[in-house]
């Protein structure tokens, strides 16, 4: 009985601890929309559809209840998207009722600003300053996280970006006590990331608790897909397979560019499912998902400076 009772208070106090980590992420996360909100003139919540952007919006539409989500939200679009993440993601405009700007990789294409590759993730560092610019947009908010990768660590929660969208990783302000240096000059942004101290798992045990809807692609089905460099890759109309095709029971942790972002075997078809998964691996999502991430060391960090996201 004794052992009974002390596996109940030990369960007791692990959900106590993991809502109230989870309530202090919420809340600092919905400080920061709300700061931005009253500091800067034209914000905009990049928003792909995937899991990281859905919380944002999700934690944007608490923060300004009853009230409406004050900006709009935009997507950098390559062209080469999951149709499953399209639908959700005009889906999920229309249930909160924002605004919806598509900056179009294929309009930079099309323009001669940047010449078509095998896949545009690289691209969209081009496509992302245009949208910004055009719009005249003075702060993005980003769903990047610090444990995904050596690069996005080393960003601040409001990370400022140059007349040319650029980074420069050793001039970064501090934030001392949570207190956010978002000064710019005319033409100059600032990056904001809200979700910079959540995890991957964090994330998921979040979309369990709020119940957050994700598009199908994230929980496990039925898909054919091929190997190329360590990586299962679907088939699908934009990438000509490496290898021959097979199907298997898949899910993705992360969503993009189909011809980059890998999924992985899993059973997982439910949010309990996908935590108890995410709980044991070492892997990061985009360490054992994204293809684009694996050009060097430094690759991530060097497109940021271009501007990448």
């Amino acid at each position: 009985m004794t052992a009974r009772k002390n596996l109940f208070y030990f369960r007791l106090v692990a959900t106590t601890y993991e809502l109230t980590h989870l309530r202090a992420l919420e809340a600092e996360s919905v400080h920061v929309l709300r700061e931005v909100a009253a500091t800067f003139s034209r914000p905009v919540l990049l928003f792909s559809g995937g899991k990281d952007s859905v919380v944002l919006l999700h934690l944007a539409a608490k923060a300004f209840w009853p009230a409406p989500v004050p900006f709009p939200v935009m997507h950098v679009d390559t062209g080469h998207n999951f149709d499953e993440v399209i639908e959700f993601r005009d889906r999920a405009v229309r249930r909160h009722q924002v605004r919806l700007v598509v900056a179009s990789v294929q309009d930079d294409i099309d323009a001669g600003r940047v010449a078509d590759e095998p896949s545009r993730n690289r691209l969209q560092t081009t496509t992302l300053l245009r949208g910004i610019t055009e719009n005249g947009f003075d702060a993005v908010f980003g769903g990047a996280r610090r444990d995904e990768e050596k690069a996005r660590a080393k960003e601040r929660v409001f990370s400022f970006r140059d007349e040319y969208g650029q980074w420069d990783p050793r001039n970064q302000r501090p934030e001392l006590w949570s207190l956010y240096n978002g000064r710019h000059r005319k033409g100059e942004h600032i990056r904001v990331f809200p979700l910079s101290n959540w995890t991957e798992l964090d994330i998921w045990q979040y979309i369990l608790d709020e119940r957050i809807e994700l598009p199908s692609i994230y929980y496990a089905h039925r898909r054919m897909v091929f190997q190329h460099d360590g990586m299962l890759l679907a088939h699908t109309r934009f990438l000509e397979p490496a290898e021959e095709p097979y199907e298997a029971l898949v899910r993705f942790r992360t969503v993009g560019d189909a011809t980059c972002t890998g999924c992985v075997e899993s059973a997982a078809e439910t949010p309990e499912a996908v935590v108890a998964e995410i709980a044991v691996t070492r892997v990061t999502e985009r360490g054992a998902t994204r293809a684009d991430d694996r050009i060097s060391e430094a690759g991530m960090e060097d497109r940021k400076k271009e501007g990448y996201f």
